[in-house]
C-alpha cells in the first residue's frame, strides 16, 4: 500500500466501525460522507463531507490524494455513489471493495411482498388502498422517497425520517422524526397504536432497524419490501468489517 491512503465511502454503522479499526491500526484513511443528513454520526479519523463532482471529479480526487484502495461502505441503496466508485476505480485500476451487510431474509411466517424499486412500492400501496378502506401505511424508506407516494390520496402515512422530507407529501400523513436503533417493544407499540396495516421499507439489512420486521410479523402486518439495486461487476464484496479489514491489510503486503 506504500504511503497511499484508503478512501472509505461511509455513512453506515459498518463504515464507522471500519474507520475505528483502521485508525487503531495506524492505517491512513479518509472517510467520505455524502452530507445529506444534517447531523451525521461522524467516524473517527479524517472526514470529508460532500460530493466529488461525478466520476471525473472522483478520479481527480483519488489521484490528488494518492489513494491506494477504495472501500465502498455506503448504504446498500446509495446506487449512484456505488456506480461512480466502481467507474472511477476501474478507470484508475484502483482496488475496490464493497462492504455490504447481508440483506434481510423473510421467515416462513412473514408476509412480505417483494418489489423491484420505490416506484413499484408506491404502485403496490395504491393497489392495496383500492381494496382496503382507510389503509394506514408505515413508510420507512427515507425522506428522498416520500415524494413517490405523494399522489396516493386513499391511504394515510406514518412517515419516519431522520431529517424532514423536502418534496411533495401525501394528502394524509404524520411525520415522525427519529433515528435508530429501534427496539422491538417500541416498534410493536408504534405500529399497534397507529393502526398500521402495511409497512413499506427497503432491504437495508442489519440489526439497527430489524425490529420493525419482527413487530410486523407478530402483528400480522403486511410488508412491502424494496429489493436492493444491482451492484456493479467491479471489485470485490464482503459482508463484515473484519473481512474488510483483512482486505485493507492485504493491500500492504
Amino acid at each position: 500500500m506504500g504511503e497511499g491512503r484508503i478512501l472509505l465511502l461511509g455513512g453506515t454503522g459498518e463504515a464507522r466501525e471500519l474507520a475505528t479499526q483502521l485508525v487503531s491500526a495506524d492505517i491512513p484513511v479518509v472517510s467520505s460522507l455524502a452530507g445529506r443528513v444534517r447531523d451525521p454520526r461522524l467516524p473517527v479519523g479524517d472526514v470529508r463531507i460532500g460530493g466529488f463532482g461525478g466520476v471525473d471529479g472522483l478520479v481527480t480526487w483519488l489521484r490528488e490524494h494518492e489513494i491506494s484502495g477504495v472501500v465502498d461502505a455506503t448504504h446498500p441503496f446509495a446506487q449512484t455513489m456505488t456506480e461512480h466508485a466502481a467507474a472511477a476505480a476501474q478507470r484508475l485500476g484502483t482496488p475496490l471493495l464493497r462492504l455490504r451487510r447481508p440483506p434481510w431474509e423473510p421467515d416462513a411466517d412473514d408476509s412480505w411482498q417483494l418489489v423491484s424499486d420505490i416506484d413499484a412500492a408506491a404502485r403496490t400501496v395504491s393497489r392495496l388502498a383500492d381494496t382496503h378502506d382507510g389503509l394506514r401505511v408505515f413508510l420507512t424508506t427515507g425522506r428522498q422517497d416520500v415524494t413517490t407516494f405523494s399522489a396516493l390520496a386513499d391511504a394515510w402515512f406514518l412517515i419516519r425520517v431522520v431529517d424532514p422530507p423536502t418534496g411533495a407529501l401525501p394528502p394524509r400523513y404524520q411525520i415522525l422524526r427519529s433515528r435508530g436503533p429501534y427496539d422491538l417493544d417500541r416498534e410493536r407499540d408504534l405500529m399497534r397504536d397507529n393502526g398500521i396495516d402495511v409497512l413499506v421499507t427497503k432491504n437495508s439489512g442489519g440489526e439497527l432497524t430489524r425490529a420493525k420486521l419482527t413487530a410486523a410479523a407478530e402483528l400480522g402486518i403486511r410488508v412491502v419490501m424494496v429489493q436492493r439495486p444491482p451492484e456493479p461487476a467491479v471489485g470485490e464484496t464482503v459482508g463484515t468489517t473484519s473481512a474488510a479489514m483483512d482486505w485493507v491489510v492485504a493491500l500492504s503486503t
